[in-house]
């Protein structure tokens, strides 16, 4: 008989919630850590599977496949569900696994219809990319379908529940209703109970076709043994691309031979192709084509590197000119002519290092209108080459005209600093 809600397991550490779902081979839990206070989900045996003769078979695989899942938990990857512990309640053995937030493909297709190609197809990947690590880790999943791929909201896909032990064929149950869904696993899986990675390629590649068309694919029992086709996707959706009609149509090739052996190979059948050459043109065109602007769109490529040591030399600089022309009750004229010299500066800055030189000239003379007298001699020969540097680097990442802006910004914001430190300064004593 399940757990019911308030049940507690592990002399308190968890408290049972609700039952999530439940079918032949297990029952998973909703429940509360109560230590970290932290949701979790717990998979057991099914019940009734305790008068199978093969029951010890399958508690010694799923305790087996539990250890090797925790195992993977060691150095947890983003797209596989994370397991907790694995312990013993009276008869009955547990699996802890961490409760994924969000909604199930399932439900997402419900709600949204057919998929994009291109957001579907970044999800299947990753969950691609975790059932490699799993095979690799000598499990197979055998339960690849929508309503194990959860859906966090950061739009990653988390794989969850895995079948555990179901190559095992518990006499209690018909050989047909081992299967969680069977429309989306391969007829070997239901018939013979494969544990091949290829069963899982045909797992997720189907529920890449119901992701993209929002049909349910036909099944392969009913392929196999009536002879019914499948329906290429492209067919429902004209507007799937080849590519991707034929990795789907490949992936769930009938027969286990006739599909990628790996679930790496069928990953690489998913990837973009590589863009065509241009043809061929005769030189005179070609020199025409060849353009110095191009070289331009690489910067935005790279990364854009801020010289943040020039702009801070340039912000100490304009302040301490602030606070002087604060200190010397310097008339409004003599702001407006700093403010000027500040822009002329910056746009020296932009059009050649040593034009910036000279115009430091200018700030010592609005320095001096001022009465800042020699102190300004000393500040305004800096602050042009700081602004100098700055506007140098920056154009290695920056165009002229958000280099201007970048150089008069800091310009400004340090004089209005330097005004208001000295109003700081000057109220305090």
């Amino acid at each position: 008989m399940p757990w019911t809600a308030g049940q507690q397991l592990q002399n308190g550490k968890y408290v049972i919630e609700k039952v999530l779902g439940q079918g032949g081979f297990g029952i998973t839990y909703k429940a509360q850590q109560v230590g970290l206070n932290r949701a979790v989900v717990i998979k057991t045996p099914n019940e009734h599977l305790s008068y199978d003769p093969e029951y010890e078979k399958y508690i010694e695989r799923f305790i087996q496949e539990g250890k090797i899942l925790a195992r993977l938990s060691h150095d947890p990857h983003p797209h596989i569900v994370g397991v907790i512990d694995l312990f013993q309640e009276g008869n009955t053995h547990c699996l802890v696994m961490e409760f994924v937030e969000g909604e199930n493909l399932f439900e997402a297709i419900k709600r949204r219809g057919a998929l994009p190609e291109s957001e579907i197809v970044r999800c299947i990947c990753q969950i691609g990319e975790a059932l490699t690590v799993v095979h690799q880790a000598g499990l197979v999943h055998r339960d690849a379908h929508p309503g194990n791929i959860m859906l966090r909201s950061n739009g990653k896909a988390v794989l969850i529940d895995f079948g555990i032990a179901k190559e095992l064929l518990p006499q209690t149950l018909s050989s047909t209703g081992n299967v969680g869904n069977k429309g989306f696993a391969p007829y070997e899986q239901m018939t013979r109970g494969s544990r091949e990675p290829t069963v899982d390629v045909y797992c997720l590649t189907a529920t890449l076709y119901y992701a993209v068309t929002g049909q349910a694919p036909t099944n392969s029992l009913a392929r196999k043994l009536d002879n019914i086709p499948l329906k290429p996707p492209k067919q429902i959706i004209p507007s799937i691309s080849n590519p991707l009609n034929q990795a789907i149509l490949k992936g769930m090739a009938l027969e286990a031979k006739d599909r990628p052996q790996s679930m790496q190979a069928w990953l690489a059948m998913l990837e973009a192709p590589q863009a065509k050459p241009p043809p061929p043109v005769e030189p005179v065109h070609r020199k025409e084509v060849i353009h110095p602007k191009i070289k331009v769109k690489s910067k935005s490529t790279s990364p854009r590197i801020i010289p943040w040591g020039w702009l801070i030399g340039v912000l100490s600089g304009y302040l301490l000119i602030g606070y002087l022309l604060v200190a010397s009750n310097a008339p409004l004229s003599v702001w407006a002519v700093a403010v000027a010299v500040a822009v002329a500066v910056a746009v020296a800055g932009v059009v050649a290092v040593a034009v910036a030189m000279t115009v430091a000239g200018a700030v010592v003379m609005a320095m001096a209108m001022a009465g800042a007298g020699a102190v300004a001699v000393n500040v305004a020969w800096p602050v042009a080459v700081a602004v100098a540097g700055a506007g140098d680097k920056l154009q290695e990442s920056f165009s002229r005209l958000h280099t201007f802006l970048i150089l008069v910004v800091t310009s400004l914001f340090g004089l209005g600093l330097g005004l208001l430190a000295h109003r700081v300064f000057n109220g305090a004593s």
